[in-house]
């Protein structure tokens, strides 16, 4: 069963990598290519775990690093940094991050989804970050060259140390400023290759990288992704954080759960009352909500 899995994935990974590589252009949001939803699922392809080895995990680690999510090491392991990069590509493909390799993530990872930019007017070698998905993109000529699980500010108030303020990853454009190599010890605590955008906020490489904001403000990578943003993140380089839309399919539901929070139009309190008294200015209308999220 093993060959059989083998043969199957070597021969629709140099198919995948033909037919979707180079990525396209154009919210660090994925998007399906026209002949990805219907693909059958060969029955062979087994769940891997944390724990889980042979070539199976080795090959996945493989064609997870030719699509742009670095796995760390390629043995045949199935590990904590396997586990996180698993994270980062099943939310760019739209799936709920889970600690194993199943059929719905085996599916993707034969017909990959694009990835696209968060921001359509952003330098072609740049890094985005979107807080919604929690998911860090490192953009080079235009195309994603990097794709890491991140965990960014808990929005929440802390009194740690003696520091006290609101751990919170604002959202606007900045550039890197100063980087430091190695293992750097700050109020807060440990950080590996900080690279610092905004004030004392820096993207860095953490040993505690969960699947929600957790930090105090900085954007937490995998220890494994830290020295290649280091060395990627040069002095200068465009940093946008952004937070995504939600799935197109869910928008439509919350406008109609909102708008049914309006309160009707009262009849007139009389009938010599005309349309233009009953609609004077300040009355609310059906438009009351219109726009927000």
């Amino acid at each position: 069963m093993r060959s059989t899995v083998r043969q199957s994935l070597i021969t629709s990974t140099a198919f995948a990598l033909a037919t979707t590589l180079p990525f396209s252009v154009a919210h660090a949001v994925a998007d399906p290519t026209p002949d990805s939803q219907h693909v059958p699922l060969p029955d062979q392809f087994t769940t891997l775990r944390t724990g889980s080895r042979g070539i199976e995990v080795h090959n996945a680690k493989k064609r997870l690093r030719d699509l742009g999510f670095p796995p760390g090491n390629l043995s045949p392991t199935y590990d904590s940094a396997l586990r996180m990069t698993v994270w980062a590509f099943q939310k760019a493909n739209g799936l709920k991050p889970v600690d194993r390799i199943d059929p719905p993530t085996w599916q993707a990872l034969l017909h990959p989804r694009r990835i696209r930019p968060l921001v359509a007017y952003g330098e072609r070698e740049r890094t985005e970050i979107d807080l919604r998905r929690q998911l860090l993109v490192a953009w080079r000529g235009g195309k994603p060259v990097l794709v890491t699980h991140i965990s960014t500010g808990a929005r929440r108030a802390y009194c740690e140390k003696g520091h006290c303020g609101f751990a919170s990853t604002p959202i606007g454009d900045y550039r890197v400023g100063v980087r430091v190599p190695g293992w750097s010890t700050g109020i807060l605590g440990a950080m590996f290759y900080p690279v610092y955008f905004n004030g004392g906020i820096a993207i860095h490489g953490s040993t505690l990288v969960p699947r929600y904001p957790a930090s105090h403000g900085c954007v937490r990578v995998p220890l494994h992704n830290a020295l290649d943003l280091y060395r990627f993140l040069q002095p200068g380089t465009p940093v946008y954080v952004r937070r995504s839309e939600a799935p197109a399919e869910r928008r439509p539901k919350a406008r109609a759960e909102r708008l049914s929070r309006i309160p009707k139009a009262r009849p007139p309190e009389a009938p010599h009352r005309s349309y233009r008294d009953s609609s004077r200015p300040g009355r609310p209308t059906g438009d009351r909500g219109r726009g927000r999220r």
